[in-house]
C-alpha cells in the first residue's frame, strides 16, 4: 500500500487511529527528552498546553474511532 493510498475512501487503515497514534508518540518523545534533559539538570520548557493539546488529540482520536466501532455496529445489526 503507498502513501497516497491511505487518502482514498476505500482503505483498510483507519485515519483516526493514525492520528492518534502519531500524537501518541510526540507525547512519548516529549516525555523522553524530558527524562534526559531533567537528568541532565535542564529543565525542559514546554508550555502545559501544548502537552495537553497532544493529550487531547489522543484522546479523542482513539475514542472517536472507539465509539464508532461501538455505533456502526448497532446500526449494522439492527439494518440485517
Amino acid at each position: 500500500m503507498a502513501f497516497r493510498d491511505i487518502f482514498k475512501d476505500e482503505n483498510d487503515i483507519n485515519e483516526k487511529n493514525v492520528v492518534g497514534f502519531a500524537s501518541f508518540l510526540v507525547m512519548v518523545a516529549f516525555a523522553a527528552v524530558d527524562l534526559i534533559t531533567g537528568y541532565f539538570g535542564n529543565p525542559l520548557h514546554v508550555n502545559e498546553f501544548i502537552y495537553n493539546s497532544f493529550l487531547i488529540i489522543t484522546l479523542g482520536s482513539f475514542g472517536i474511532a472507539e465509539a464508532g466501532k461501538i455505533f456502526g455496529q448497532k446500526n449494522n445489526a439492527s439494518q440485517e
